[in-house]
């Protein structure tokens, strides 16, 4: 920051010694010093918020790069299962000019699953849901593991002592 060697220094408090005097001069040092200090953090301070920016505007540059990767890598994969329609598309309509009604519905695949496929669907969600609604819920689990009331070992002497053991002895 500032370069000031000890022949400096020594002539700044010499300096310092004669204008302001003896009295003074530790508290002059003590608020000198305070001032300097937050000098010092101020300029780490900026220091540090200037490297974040910086930072932030390297993840911003490398955040709009990899979306732009992103976004083009979605693009290819679209487009190539639109290649991939188009030509099974062209294929199954191509061996089969008998109608066009019927070549118009091939073209069109049904989406909606078969009945088979809805029966194993729904068995598969009733067993699921069976499973979710029979389960040890797990408050009941973490409650049933702990001991809900402990007492002190002289608490617990106290009340389990036999009625004929009657009082312990005083001290005198």
């Amino acid at each position: 920051m500032i370069d000031i060697g000890l022949s400096k220094l020594a002539l700044i408090g010499v300096v310092a010694l004669v204008v302001i005097g003896p009295e003074r001069l530790p508290k002059v040092a003590r608020m000198a010093g305070t001032l300097f200090g937050r000098a010092q953090r101020y300029i780490n301070d900026v220091k540090s918020e200037v490297s974040r920016e910086i930072e932030l505007d390297e993840l911003r540059k490398m955040q709009k790069d990899v979306e732009q990767a992103a976004s083009d890598v979605t693009s290819g994969i679209h487009k190539s299962v639109s290649e991939a329609e188009a030509s099974i598309n062209d294929a199954w309509n191509g061996g089969d000019d008998s109608s066009s009604s019927d070549s118009a519905s091939a073209g069109n695949w049904s989406r909606t699953p078969s009945a088979d496929m809805l029966s194993i669907k729904s068995k598969a969600f009733r067993r699921k849901k069976l499973a979710r609604t029979t389960a040890v819920p797990a408050w009941y689990k973490h409650q049933s593991g702990r001991k809900t009331r402990v007492i002190s070992a002289s608490a617990r002497v106290a009340k389990y002592r036999p009625i004929g053991a009657g009082k312990s002895a005083g001290f005198f």
